[in-house]
């Protein structure tokens, strides 16, 4: 039940360990966990261990150079969750509700 193929499911998971460590967490959300919805950017929840902020953004920039270098320019977006952060928009709530494991 989600519009990625194995590939790009096995590509994103891999950079999310790569760069967020082992323990790194991915949930697909939005119209590409919707077999019936059409296009979409592939949005995604990543829960890491990580609690430094320098830290996380650089992964997060890895992450998404990796993605992309492995299946072509795509518009992803993260949401980045992790120890301690203080605030959870509704979308964090939506995307663990409606989201698919990866």
């Amino acid at each position: 039940m989600m519009r990625l193929t194995a590939y790009q499911q096995h590509i994103i998971r891999q950079a999310a360990r790569d760069c967020f460590g082992p323990g790194a967490r991915v949930t697909l959300f939005g119209s590409r966990a919707d077999d019936e919805a059409r296009g979409g950017d592939i949005d995604l929840l990543i829960a890491t261990d990580m609690t430094n902020i320098e830290d996380i953004i650089r992964s997060e920039i890895a992450f998404q150079l990796q993605v992309q270098q492995a299946i072509g320019e795509q518009k992803i977006d993260l949401l980045i969750d992790y120890p301690g952060r203080g605030e959870h928009p509704p979308i964090f709530e939506i995307a663990e509700r409606t989201g698919v494991r990866l």
